[in-house]
């Protein structure tokens, strides 16, 4: 388990998935319960309908499925979102749903966390789902990665059941690249090793669920502390000032805003500015409240530039040491999230950052099977001519345009990307570009 600590003010993103009757209702319901974020009003609610189904406590679950029965209505499923805190932080849950055909929103929920709550029933262990979970945690590098072995009063609070699979995990993360997996025993139903320690499992010494959301470091605080990997910036807007008579002070005014992605920016450093390639020298650091002399990762600010080089939103401003380069073609692995299937050679948009360029999907390299014995990523993938909605594939695209897209595994911000529907808008796949071996082509761009 990773060592680094929080601090104490930090947001955390975590994500909760599970098979269906894992119990990750109740997991989230009792969570927010015994950390004092149910509204008076809601509490009554789920009394008054757990008296009425017969029950003899509250069903925390009532909390979440509400919600979720009106959601499976629909055609989609989607994410639904709760925000609460506790004295040492503050908490973003995405609840993504546990059936297998909407694998897709727990790549949404998990896309952006920076943990991954997943829950096993002790009584049937390691399944499929299970394993689709921890590709997609892999896939998308979760830095963190808890498993919920779920409902352990079902089987006495014995050890041997959690070993089992804590063991099981264990190799099967492993086979997949993830180096940050905590198992922990816990009974929703009853709050054991939820919020507070369980005096039943006193064969296990490690953290509650809780405990280990409020002291893992969040994806900011990583980023910020890998200064050796440089910095990143990727810029959303342009600001200039266009009433001179009310701010005079910023009639030459021009900023380059953006959220600092990675690494420590500092006033002095140098600059490249890509796809162009231009560089220069970071001349100030801007925020609303008042000037900085460095901005780390997760803060949002407005770098001012020594020179007067052309810099557009959707580019991105680096540190000159390992810079960021542009790339025409690249490979990534990609979850597809529409209902029609994505074929070789379609034209599709690619949206890095606030970059929109056409892009060709120019091949179909392979589709993830979770469920081949092989247990890597890279055994796992099979032939494939499509992709169907929820498949994992691995493609080649080009672009009609360079973009400054990195190898996800080493910069997760900004290996990242979208393939949008160029006639509709809609959203058709997250993306995630992959490592290989880098080359440059024809057109002088290099290939990731």
């Amino acid at each position: 388990m990773t060592t680094t600590t929080t601090t104490s003010s930090s947001l955390l993103r975590f994500a909760t998935a599970g098979s269906v009757d894992d119990g990750k209702s109740t997991l989230v319901g009792r969570l927010l319960h015994d950390t004092k974020s149910i509204l008076a009003d809601a509490y009554e609610a789920m009394e008054r309908v757990s008296r009425e189904r017969g029950g003899d406590g509250v069903d925390l679950a009532l909390l979440t499925d509400g919600l979720r029965a009106e959601r499976e209505q629909g055609i989609t499923i989607d994410v639904a979102y709760r925000y609460f805190s506790t004295p040492r932080r503050t908490f973003i849950l995405a609840d993504c749903p546990g059936h297998v055909q909407y694998t897709r929103n727990t790549v949404t929920g998990a896309s952006t966390a920076d943990v991954l709550v997943v829950l096993i029933d002790v009584r049937f262990g390691v399944v499929e789902q299970t394993r689709r979970h921890l590709a997609v945690a892999a896939l998308l590098r979760v830095p963190h990665v808890v498993i919920a072995v779920n409902k352990i009063d079902l089987v006495e609070f014995a050890q041997a059941p959690f070993d089992r699979i804590a063991g099981e995990v264990a190799a099967h993360a492993t086979k997949l690249g993830l180096d940050d997996v905590v198992c922990v025993p816990v009974s929703a139903l009853d709050g054991d090793n939820v919020a507070d320690r369980s005096t039943r499992t006193t064969w296990y010494s490690g953290p509650t669920i809780l405990d280990l959301l409020e002291t893992l470091p969040n994806t900011d605080e990583l980023a910020a502390s890998a200064a050796d990997s440089g910095w990143r910036l990727p810029v959303q807007w342009v600001l200039r000032p266009q009433d001179a008579a009310i701010a005079p002070a910023y009639r030459d005014y021009r900023g380059y805003a953006g959220l600092v992605v990675e690494g420590t920016v500092r006033v002095g450093d140098a600059v490249s500015v890509q796809p162009s390639g231009r560089s220069t020298t970071v001349a100030a650091i801007d925020t609303a409240d008042g000037p900085l002399d460095e901005a780390v990762a997760g803060r949002s600010v407005a770098i001012r530039l020594t020179d007067d080089v052309d810099v557009a939103r959707g580019d991105l401003l680096s540190s000159t040491a390992g810079a960021a380069l542009p790339t025409r073609n690249f490979h990534a692995h990609i979850a597809w999230l529409a209902q029609r299937p994505l074929r070789a050679r379609e034209r599709v948009l690619v949206q890095h950052g606030s970059s929109f360029v056409t892009a060709m999907v120019t091949s179909i390299d392979g589709i993830l099977d979770i469920s081949l014995p092989g247990g890597t990523l890279d055994a796992s993938i099979v032939p494939g001519h499509e992709l169907a909605l929820n498949d994992i594939g691995v493609v080649s695209v080009q672009l009609a345009q360079p973009l400054p897209i990195e190898d996800y595994g080493t910069h997760r911000r900004t290996g990242a990307f979208c393939i949008v529907d160029p006639h509709d808008g809609n959203t058709l796949a997250a993306g995630t570009a992959r490592a290989s071996a880098p080359g440059t082509g024809a057109d002088g761009y290099v290939s990731i």
